[in-house]
């Protein structure tokens, strides 16, 4: 294993994705996930990285936090204003300021656990940080965060302080 090396862990979910390809089929789940690809090819800046597909979500890296947040927000506005033709889509996102350890190309550790936890205490088409990522990040125009207290997440002894996201981060 390589040394550790603080980041931005992000996991999105593709909400209901099991029951769209239940109901209309493998075309319209290839049709989602290619839809998911572009627009994160788009959005996604250089300080981030795709680290692996997971079915029909995504395992991201950010070296820089407030690109996380800032990044994690434009996709979900994209996600909105670009919808798949005749297929409700929404995606939840979590994610965590931590220090995983690198194995190959790959991460792992308490710290992306974490960050999948928070993922999956998400709504749809909403973006939770916790407390660590939002400090990490600094204040950033047009972003704004709520509160969701310190929440229990399977798995883990202590409560986690959780954030939601909000808002439209500038491009200055």
């Amino acid at each position: 294993m390589s040394a550790a090396a603080s980041g931005a862990i992000v996991f999105t979910d593709i909400v209901g994705f099991t029951d769209v390809t239940d109901q209309q089929g493998d075309d319209a789940a290839e049709e989602i996930l290619t839809w998911q690809e572009k627009i994160v090819d788009s959005v996604l800046p250089p300080t981030g990285k795709v680290i692996k597909e997971l079915g029909d979500g995504l395992l991201l890296w950010f070296s820089n936090a407030r690109h996380a947040v800032e990044t994690a927000l434009r996709l979900q506005q994209c996600f909105e204003d670009q919808p798949v033709p005749g297929v409700a889509v929404w995606v939840r996102m979590g994610g965590h300021w931590g220090t995983p350890r690198w194995r190959g190309d790959d991460i792992i550790g308490r710290d992306v656990n974490l960050a999948a936890r928070i993922a999956d205490l998400a709504g749809p088409g909403e973006v939770v940080c916790s407390a660590a990522l939002v400090q990490a990040s600094g204040p950033t125009a047009g972003v704004c965060f709520e509160e969701l207290g310190p929440v229990f997440v399977r798995g883990f002894g202590e409560p986690v302080s959780l954030l939601r996201a909000n808002g439209t981060p500038s491009d200055g």
